[in-house]
């Protein structure tokens, strides 16, 4: 059988061929049995690609990187889907996830769709890239957690497509603080002398005498503050000294409020009242306005309203204690940490029961962590003075 050539006379391989407009294209069948076409402007490297079309690769390379591919088993279709393809396909495994992880994919599916890394095929993704899409986000001014947590969900996606065969190295496993410096302002719990300083300054206030309660509470029980928001009458139990926790109330401009369960299994637990939190939640429920009953999700009844007696929110809470800190500040030499919000008391009551030698496993437990590290590691500040104090009470 006499041999295809191409209008240079040069013979032609089993699978190539060479249109009428010159383009050259080879056919070959790939992992699944489903025939693929490739093109090129040239037969070998060492052609010129004719006037006016884009340069690339010649077909003969082309056809050594899907041989290298089928020989390797690698999906030659699927690793030309694009990054944000892939992240779409990733996500769709999951679908059944909270309203704020929904709303956190939605945004970095925009941020991929407006940055030139979403649009470019998962096999062409090289580490050089994804390190130079982390610069990007930092120049829009995304925080460093942020850029972080959206790195480590691309990272999944991308090794998704190295178990599928689709791509054989992930190009976003590399350390996030090789490329960025971790300008996170560290979260700082409060010292004795300022528990003591606020909850005085409160008490004196005619603005935030009112909080004073809720402050108490959050920093003699740990709780997470859509845990405190979301408390009801039927959670608190005076005559066995417990808070149960077993739920969290939200609240998002589409929907409204909404109720949800904690995030693990760990998160449902019972918090022992201690008498200054028990005397606080006394004073909460005696001192609260009898409104219109309110109903999220069937749950009624809550603790903490607003004046316009619907429940307070996060976003309560963050706004009173910008206020809070900066008038304290004004009138008090040693400040308040400069990471100041609701979260920060949680953090003063784990590192206080850590540093009172509270065995980690039951500090665990009312914290409500599904990992021990993180009691360990990100709650438990030890400074010099416990350390000290921990060396001279284990001294022989």
């Amino acid at each position: 059988m006499e041999k295809r050539r191409d209008n240079k006379n040069r013979i032609l391989k089993t699978g190539e061929s060479q249109r009428k407009d010159g383009r050259y294209a080879y056919k070959y069948t790939d992992t699944s049995g489903k025939v693929q076409f490739v093109y090129a402007w040239k037969l070998v490297p060492t052609d010129r690609t004719p006037a006016g079309k884009r340069n690339g690769i010649s077909l003969r390379e082309k056809e050594q990187e899907i041989q290298k591919d089928l020989a390797d088993g690698i999906d030659t279709a699927g690793k030309k889907m694009t990054v944000c393809e892939l992240y779409a396909k990733y996500i769709s495994h999951r679908g059944n996830v909270r309203h704020n992880t929904k709303k956190g994919r939605e945004r970095l599916m925009k941020l991929l769709e407006e940055d030139l890394l979403g649009s470019c095929p998962i096999d062409r993704v090289k580490p050089s890239d994804a390190k130079e899409w982390v610069l990007r986000m930092k120049e829009k001014g995304i925080s460093y957690q942020t850029i972080s947590n959206d790195k480590r969900s691309l990272k999944a996606a991308f090794y998704t497509a190295v178990q599928d065969d689709c791509i054989r190295k992930n190009p976003f496993d590399f350390q996030i603080n090789t490329v960025i410096e971790d300008d996170t302002e560290p979260k700082v719990p409060l010292t004795a002398e300022q528990e003591e300083s606020l909850l005085s300054f409160m008490q004196g206030d005619s603005i935030y005498q009112k909080y004073r309660d809720e402050v108490i509470i959050l920093l003699g029980t740990g709780l997470r503050i859509s845990e405190l928001c979301g408390l009801t009458e039927t959670d608190i139990d005076f005559e066995s000294r417990t808070i149960t926790v077993d739920h969290q109330l939200l609240k998002s401009a589409e929907t409204g409020y909404y109720i949800e369960k904690p995030k693990t299994q760990s998160g449902i637990r019972q918090i022992p009242m201690s008498e200054k939190v028990h005397e606080a939640l006394e004073r909460v429920l005696k001192n609260r306005r009898r409104t219109k009953a309110v109903t999220v999700d069937g749950y009624s009844n809550f603790l903490f309203l607003n004046r316009n007696g619907c429940p307070k929110t996060n976003v309560n809470y963050n706004t009173m204690f910008q206020g809070l800190a900066k008038k304290y500040n004004k009138c008090h030499e040693e400040p308040l940490p400069k990471v100041m919000t609701p979260h920060t008391l949680r953090h003063t009551f784990c590192t206080n029961l850590a540093n009172a030698g509270m065995n980690p496993k039951a500090l665990q437990y009312i914290m409500g962590h599904t990992n021990i590290t993180m009691t360990l590691n990100y709650y438990a500040h030890v400074t010099f003075a416990s350390a000290r104090a921990e060396m001279e009470r284990l001294s022989i």
